[in-house]
């Protein structure tokens, strides 16, 4: 029975759908949780998601370029709309790590976090997105672009990033051996207990960063395969609307994490 969800399979290939309808009505619900390799370049997998990624990072340029072009001394209503949102995050970052000259040095790196986090969780909802593919030899339909961040390799690169700069950012400020001294206290052994579990903690971060944008991302892409399977049309829309809010807060939540734990690799031990 094609409706009963005992017969919703999760397996590794998602985007799989067999051509023939009546055919994946009796498969049921695919879910695809690695990404779909297409080919190599020098070893490097050609997957969806890396496709779905240089996509939007294109995107992304072009816009900014045609913002670039269109700046001038006499900003209009649209230039001082985003020269307005750019002050006020700059003020906020200012506000949190009490100094204008590192709001300005990370300014363009949180934004660009944000951004592109948000970019890629809205892109995935592009209409007929999941239309553009191939057939294999099989028969099979299979998507050339896939939701970017439902790639974990994609969140633990974002993750990764942001914590090399997190502590790059805290040795160069406050010095290698006051910043090894938060995590490597002999002084009591107080400390020292203390001192390995801020260790832990601060390398925690790369599995906590990483799977919070994956999980919520890949969560929500389940949520509307499985309405859309039960209750198409109409009711998946508030759903769909839902997820691309929470898109957009997964890459203000990145970026301001980013921000904070910045905030606390400077501040002097204590």
């Amino acid at each position: 029975m094609a409706a009963d969800i005992t017969h919703t399979e999760l397996s590794t290939d998602e985007h799989a759908v067999p051509y023939d309808a009546a055919h994946a009505a009796q498969e049921g619900i695919h879910v695809k949780l690695a990404p779909k390799t297409f080919g190599e370049f020098y070893g490097l997998p050609i997957t969806d998601t890396l496709l779905a990624t240089w996509v939007v990072m294109a995107l992304m340029i072009g816009i900014a370029f045609f913002i670039g072009r269109k700046l001038t001394l006499i900003p209009g209503r649209f230039q001082t709309t985003v020269e307005s949102l750019f002050t006020f995050t700059l003020d906020q970052m200012e506000s949190i790590l009490e100094s204008r000259s590192l709001a300005r040095k990370f300014f363009p790196l949180i934004l660009t976090i944000f951004l592109f986090i948000s970019f890629a969780n809205l892109f995935k909802f592009v209409p007929g997105l999941d239309a553009i593919g191939l057939f294999d030899a099989h028969g099979v339909f299979n998507p050339l672009l896939r939701a970017v961040n439902t790639d974990l390799n994609v969140a633990l690169a974002l993750a990764i990033i942001s914590f090399v700069t997190i502590e790059v950012t805290g040795v160069a400020t406050i010095g290698f051996f006051k910043y090894a001294g938060k995590f490597i206290n002999f002084s009591s052994p107080l400390k020292f207990i203390v001192g390995i579990i801020e260790l832990i903690s601060e390398i925690s971060r790369l599995i906590s960063f990483s799977f919070r944008l994956f999980g919520n991302i890949f969560a929500g892409k389940v949520l509307i395969a499985v309405v859309a399977y039960f209750v198409p049309l109409v009711v998946p829309v508030p759903f769909i609307a839902f997820e691309m809010f929470i898109g957009i807060i997964q890459g203000l939540v990145f970026a301001l994490l980013t921000l904070l734990f910045i905030k606390i690799a400077i501040a002097e031990p204590h």
